[in-house]
């Protein structure tokens, strides 16, 4: 699977009484896949998923698929704590057509995590996932920073295609891109302009929804719904390596010219585009336009995701055209003075 360009790591709405906002998930969907963002990740850190059970985590991975345009690359956040309970959250994922799974490291027992321990887990997930498994390394959130040797082991596994580092260290993250160099190449499917191919761009309309009456049917007074004929797809192949994958906004130009593929940002919820415009120019190899793009998100992305936190992040999405809401208890509201700071930093960043 290619995972290349800017995804949102979007979030959960709910409801006053915290029951989950399904039609708002729903709306945001839709409207993420408006923009030019090359995917979402559903149920990451931003989508509090921490904060759901297993039964919720089905409905939101199940709604947020219903809702996304079929080009757009979908990853389901699907870390329990067990190996158990994340294969069964990863195979929720790929019956709803997602095309890959973002998981962590687990927590609780953290100081039994040990390398051998760790290692044993994603192998373990690796081997029995049905989706491709991308890592997830976030020391700020999970006990455990996944060193540099285990993430180069842990890349030669064949059902292992990626890295999200969200440690915000540049130059661990240089090491994991000049460590994983040697891991097996894949040739994955794309379109004619090398954008990736999603799971949902190859599953039958009559899968999807939707149906068709053909004009011979109606005039032969019997109406049955079927499926419309379907254009055949064009594709291409690509070879790719192990992808790393930044989740620092305010690291992001810095990564992609250390060779990182993309960013998967908590920032890009509420300001896709502009986390989009230094991408773009950066592809476009218009250093200077990028390093402005870039520094125009630096200070916003730090006050609203790494300080503020997911409040700050789904108030952000309200202020900025997507709905974002309050988060589920024990993360307390945010004040008025931090709702008006919001407003102010994000001005200039509309959508």
């Amino acid at each position: 699977m290619l995972i290349e360009g800017i995804f949102a790591a979007v979030p959960t709405p709910f409801y006053p009484d915290e029951r989950i906002y399904l039609r708002k998930i729903e709306a945001n969907m839709a409207r993420y896949s408006r923009t030019l963002l090359a995917g979402m990740l559903v149920l990451g850190s931003t989508g509090e998923a921490v904060e759901l059970d297993d039964a919720e985590s089905r409905e939101v991975l199940r709604a947020a698929a219903d809702a996304t345009a079929p080009e757009k690359v979908l990853i389901a956040g699907a870390s329990r704590e067990s190996v158990k309970g994340t294969i069964e959250l990863a195979e929720a994922a790929a019956e709803f057509k997602y095309d890959a799974v973002l998981i962590r490291t687990p927590t609780y027992y953290a100081n039994q995590m040990t390398t051998a321990a760790v290692l044993h887990y994603f192998r373990s997930v690796a081997d029995r996932s049905p989706l491709p498994v991308i890592l997830y390394n976030i020391p700020q959130c999970a006990p455990y920073d996944i060193p540099v040797e285990l993430v180069a082991e842990l890349a030669q596994h064949p059902n292992i295609i990626g890295l999200k580092d969200s440690s915000g260290n540049v130059p661990k993250l240089k090491a994991q891109i000049e460590a994983t160099r040697s891991a097996p190449r894949r040739t994955v499917t794309v379109t004619p302009v090398f954008e990736a191919v999603t799971a949902r761009m190859l599953t039958p309309r009559t899968e999807l929804g939707g149906s068709f009456i053909s004009t011979g049917e109606l005039a032969g007074g019997s109406a049955v719904a079927t499926a419309p004929p379907a254009a055949a797809l064009k594709t291409r192949t690509k070879e790719v390596g192990f992808q790393v994958l930044t989740g620092s906004t305010a690291r992001l130009l810095e990564s992609l010219e250390l060779g990182a593929s993309g960013g998967m940002l908590g920032f890009a919820a509420c300001a896709p585009q502009a986390c989009q415009e230094v991408y773009f120019a950066w592809k476009d190899h218009d250093l200077q336009l990028a390093q402005e793009k870039q520094q125009r998100i630096v200070a916003p992305s730090n006050r609203v995701v790494a300080q503020l936190g997911m409040n700050g992040v789904k108030y952000a999405c309200d202020f900025n055209g997507y709905y974002g809401g309050h988060c589920r208890a024990p993360l307390l509201p945010l004040t008025a003075e931090a709702k008006a700071e919001i407003e102010t930093l994000l001005a200039g960043i509309r959508n």
